[in-house]
């Protein structure tokens, strides 16, 4: 009972406790038979392949004779190996000595240790029991050993075999006899020397030593070599942790894999460990490996492919404002405030440019100066379109006669909305810097394996703000434009600003959920092509037909032909 308490500090639990009683009468022996033909049938049925015993003599010598009686009765050899904290007696019974001691080979025994006595081997060889006399112990000994009497007859009157007295106690079997100082002299040493060995073939062979199953299996080993394993369950290999079995002993677990973002190193681990913030599980999660320091660079092909959508963009826009500057004097430049149009064109060349500002590694400018700049051009573009509708419609209400709109109608109203307009949205910026500017950072945990060089918006409140101003003013310029697409006007430029209005206002609905949804350098991607994406929308929408009747239909670029279209 003293061992019980000792096993969970070291990492073992019991399958099974079983006591069984000492034999002292025949009738012991018929109830301990029965009881104990239940217990073998438990032990051999149990996963459990070392089986610790602890007694004294008597309660060894019961052992031996329960063992032999329950093969006997079952044809099944034990086949478990016994631990024991002191070794067998097997000397004490003649009749053992014709049994066979199989049950017992791999026996673990443990006693104190001892030098041999000099002499002592000398003494065992010479000694005979007529030579000590009044040791009855001797005399009983001898005759139980060698199966004889020295006084030829039993107690019942019966004739036995003779001793002659010159027996030889080195003739008897070493398993019933050992000629060393005790039988419990080099136990410790024996054990020790045998798990050293063991150990030293196993690393000496780790060669052979192969996964099959998830389970150990080594090749070409010889019996003596393998270790005895006396396990409820396999253990638990790296990247797995143990989970209590319910109702069962604490060695006794299942082995489940580790959670997302943890590791396990070592065999049989309570549970997983989570990684520095630089590095990230492997695939197998039984080790740390060095995460990645990424960002959108120009080095890899989805920056240089939107490094060349900014170039070919810039370059379209630059021609087309080329092209209108050297038509000034046309009618289709002229309508609709000239000043707008250019200011517009401008503003787009602008957009495309400062995508630029999203790629490479963020630095403290370039994050201060990336949504600021878009959030300003890109308001001053809108801001030029929603100008250019409230003056188509303008201009239509004050043709009507009686009307008191004309006073409205000029470039000084339309820039002032253009100017107002922006000046809004500059002052949102200004506050945005003021109190909460974006900022440097890195991201080592929205994508496994990855340090993201990012910057952070620093208050999520003002991007917002400054994306959701620049919508309010694309959906009013939608919403004019729609009303007004339908007024008489050769150079109505409102059915043109509805299609670009559509696909500008299309494509931010379609960036939020794009850019709440994707991590690392990619949401810097979604950012980029929503740029390019609106920006082209309205440099093709607004100023693609106007362009191919300044290049390709000049015949329709002139006074009369906009006075005789009226007309009609």
């Amino acid at each position: 009972m003293n061992l019980l308490p000792m096993l969970p500090q070291n990492g073992i639990c019991p399958a099974f406790i079983e006591k069984f009683s000492i034999i002292i009468y025949f009738e012991d022996l018929l109830n301990l038979q029965r009881s104990w033909n239940k217990t073998f049938v438990n032990i051999m049925e149990s996963k459990a392949n070392a089986v610790v015993v602890h007694g004294e003599t008597k309660t060894m010598l019961s052992l031996r004779g329960l063992l032999h009686q329950g093969e006997s009765d079952f044809r099944k050899g034990f086949g478990k190996v016994l631990i024991m904290a002191a070794q067998l007696d097997l000397a004490s019974l003649p009749m053992y000595k014709e049994w066979s001691i199989e049950p017992f080979h791999g026996t673990l025994a443990f006693t104190t240790h001892s030098h041999e006595v000099l002499g002592f081997q000398h003494f065992l060889q010479k000694l005979r029991p007529h030579l000590v006399k009044g040791d009855g112990f001797i005399q009983t000994f001898w005759e139980q050993a060698f199966d004889c009497s020295l006084q030829h007859f039993s107690s019942n009157g019966d004739a036995e075999k003779a001793c002659t007295g010159e027996e030889r106690l080195e003739s008897l079997p070493g398993p019933f006899f050992e000629m060393s100082m005790t039988g419990h002299s080099y136990s410790i040493y024996n054990a020790i020397y045998a798990l050293v060995n063991s150990v030293h073939a196993m690393f000496s062979s780790r060669s052979r030593l192969r996964v099959a199953r998830g389970k150990l299996e080594y090749k070409n080993m010889l019996p003596w070599q393998v270790m005895p394993l006396s396990l409820c369950n396999d253990k638990c290999y790296p990247g797995y942790q143990k989970r209590k079995k319910e109702g069962k002993p604490f060695c006794c677990y299942d082995c489940v894999p580790c959670p997302k973002g943890k590791i396990s190193h070592r065999t049989d681990m309570d549970s997983c460990t989570s990684c520095q913030e630089d590095n990230y599980p492997n695939k197998e999660q039984n080790k740390c490996i060095p995460k990645v320091v990424t960002f959108l660079s120009y080095d890899e092909s989805l920056g240089i492919s939107f490094a060349i959508f900014v170039f070919l963009f810039s370059l379209i826009t630059a021609l087309v404002l080329g092209t209108f500057v050297k038509h000034h004097d046309t009618p289709i430049v002229k309508a609709n405030n000239r000043n707008l149009t250019y200011s517009l064109l401008i503003s787009l060349l602008l957009c495309f440019l400062c995508a630029l500002l999203f790629i490479g590694q963020p630095e403290k400018l370039k994050c201060l100066l990336r949504q600021v700049a878009f959030g300003m051009v890109f308001s001053v573009a809108v801001s030029c379109v929603l100008s250019k509708t409230f003056t188509v419609v303008l201009a239509f209400v004050a043709t009507r006669p009686g009307s008191n709109m004309r006073k409205f109608v000029g470039k000084r109203v339309a820039n002032s909305i253009a100017l107002l307009c922006s000046i809004i949205e500059a002052t949102i910026c200004t506050v945005w810097l003021a109190t909460s500017p974006p900022f440097p950072d890195v991201d080592r945990n929205s994508v496994a394996g990855e340090i993201v060089l990012e910057c952070n918006e620093g208050s999520v409140t003002m991007f917002y703000c400054v994306l959701g101003y620049i919508g309010f003013l694309a959906f009013m310029s939608f919403s004019v434009a729609f009303l007004s697409r339908k007024l008489p006007d050769s150079f109505n430029e409102a059915k043109l600003i509805t299609f670009s209005m559509l696909l500008f206002c299309s494509v931010w609905l379609s960036f939020i959920p794009a850019y709440l949804s994707t991590k690392g350098k990619y949401t810097v991607a979604v950012e980029i092509f929503s740029i390019l994406a609106s920006s082209a929308g309205l440099l093709g929408c607004v100023f693609f037909p106007k362009c191919f009747i300044i290049l390709l239909r000049p015949e329709l670029n002139k006074r009369e032909q906009l006075i005789k279209r009226n007309a009609y």
